[in-house]
């Protein structure tokens, strides 16, 4: 008995070291340390308008493509749209926009976008139907109606410069060229009057 002590310690210590690797690599990585918080325009643009205008802008960029615009506020919009890779797969991107002037400026603000991107997979849910067999009892039964509904299974920030660089492509496109010309005229307020070229007397 005293030559098993020692055997029994090793594989007690090995069992130890075996959980402790497992709860090791189940453990769910951190995201918060990718948040640098450093100066980047991926999710923010800033266009020569109003705010009003650069948010309109926006809205209208989004039913361009198909969105459905589920609030849309002075300042504020908010699209989603619903697609289907799969039969038994749905997946929706939702955008959030904020329009914000920049400082005292009529006619500057910059654009705040975020969207993410939600997938869904279909559930079923089969409903037994019961009978009743009189002293017996109830009987559940194979056949019956089943309920399908659609479980969100990942929702992700959609993080792609590129694809925010095409969205902010679409709001320059739909930005009302009035306000771009008003925007031009204040800026000449503050610079002056840009100096045109002497012309040359012809002889």
């Amino acid at each position: 008995m005293r030559r098993l002590l020692p055997s029994l310690s090793v594989y007690a210590l090995l069992i130890t070291g075996v959980a402790g690797l497992a709860g090791c690599s189940t453990s769910k990585p951190s995201f918060y340390h990718q948040e640098d918080f450093s100066e980047t325009d991926t999710y923010s643009r800033s266009f020569g308008a109003s705010d009003n205008a650069v948010c309109e802008a926006a809205r209208r960029a989004l039913l361009g493509q198909g969105y459905i615009i589920s609030k849309a506020q002075a300042n504020i919009v908010d699209g989603t749209k619903s697609f289907q890779p799969e039969a038994d797969q749905h997946v929706e991107i939702a955008f959030h926009i904020v329009c914000a002037p920049n400082g005292k400026a009529d006619h500057n603000a910059s654009l705040f976008v975020s969207a993410t991107q939600d997938r869904y997979a279909l559930k079923k849910t089969n409903n037994s139907a019961s009978l009743g067999v009189g002293v017996l009892g109830s009987v559940s039964m194979p056949f019956g109606s089943s309920d399908d509904s659609l479980v969100r299974v990942a929702s992700e920030t959609i993080r792609s410069g590129h694809f925010y660089d095409r969205f902010f492509g679409a709001v320059e496109r739909y930005l009302d060229p009035a306000e771009d010309d008003a925007a031009k005229a204040a800026k000449t307020q503050l610079d002056g009057p840009v100096a045109q070229p002497e012309k040359k007397e012809s002889k």
